[in-house]
């Protein structure tokens, strides 16, 4: 396994660094998982978002377009009216996502006006991407708000969704995003730093792999894991996610979200992550 690191991280030699993909990427899609916006008990993490909103506000200073497709209708709907916390009809999961959402979005206006940035609301389903009417209004409406300096802020339309018409996690809703705006770079923000050899949460032994060149070389050497507690998505919905945009030539960097300004060390290099290489 030792051998399949070294060649992974070699993959740096093929591949530009995360710093210089972060600063030469102009339009970026940054996807925030439940976990990441979630304190431990369970409510919404309204000092990570000041504190994301300001590293986007700085980055937005330097050029950057930026597309955040955020996960926590449901964790703020339980924030909300926790009262409903053991009920698991589904009528009930998607009332909370539409009282969850509301406040999802207050929090996340408050953050940004802080930095002077107007934000916009755009809940999806798959027909959505599937309707060619539908993908051109979308498109254009990506295109005018982040050309006009608004933040678009990204989430499947959860209390509507029914199985059919779900996409089911926001990474691959996000590497979707990223596909329909044309997007340079994709930052999947989970709860943990990047792809491993094994799960590092219960194997110490697990290494983290900085660099994948290729897809299929990466499945066949790692273990995935099952989904987050807050979270819909595990490892495979990221690595789906990757193998969609690696196709269209759009790198993807999977980062520890819970990282104090996580954006800027990344950029400054000071922050390891798992950067998937575009072929």
């Amino acid at each position: 396994m030792s051998e399949t690191i070294d060649t992974y991280n070699a993959g740096k030699n093929s591949c530009p660094t995360i710093q210089e993909i972060l600063k030469t990427a102009r339009k970026i899609v940054i996807k925030i998982g439940s976990n990441t916006l979630a304190t431990s008990d369970g409510k919404i993490n309204i000092p990570f978002m000041e504190s994301f909103a300001l590293q986007c506000a700085s980055l937005m200073k330097k050029g950057k377009q930026i597309v955040i497709v955020s996960s926590g209708a449901q964790v703020a709907g339980l924030s909300t009216i926790d009262r409903w916390e053991r009920k698991k009809d589904i009528h009930y999961r998607q009332a909370l996502c539409a009282i969850g959402q509301v406040e999802l979005m207050d929090n996340w206006r408050n953050a940004f006006w802080k930095n002077n940035i107007h934000i916009g609301q755009l809940l999806l389903t798959k027909d959505d991407f599937h309707d060619d009417n539908r993908t051109l209004n979308m498109r254009n409406t990506l295109f005018t708000l982040v050309d006009e300096g608004v933040i678009p802020i990204i989430n499947e339309n959860d209390s509507v969704s029914t199985e059919e018409i779900r996409i089911g996690d926001n990474d691959n809703l996000s590497a979707l995003t990223a596909i329909l705006w044309n997007a340079d770079l994709l930052v999947l923000f989970s709860d943990i730093d990047g792809v491993y050899t094994d799960n590092p949460k219960t194997n110490p032994e697990a290494k983290l792999i900085e660099y994948v060149p290729s897809m299929d070389d990466l499945r066949a050497n790692i273990r995935l894991g099952s989904a987050n507690s807050f979270g819909t998505g595990g490892m495979n919905t990221k690595l789906e996610a990757a193998d969609k945009l690696t196709s269209y030539g759009i790198p993807m960097i999977l980062a520890n979200g819970s990282h104090e300004k996580i954006l800027e060390k990344l950029a400054d290099g000071s922050q390891k992550a798992t950067l998937f290489c575009a072929e």
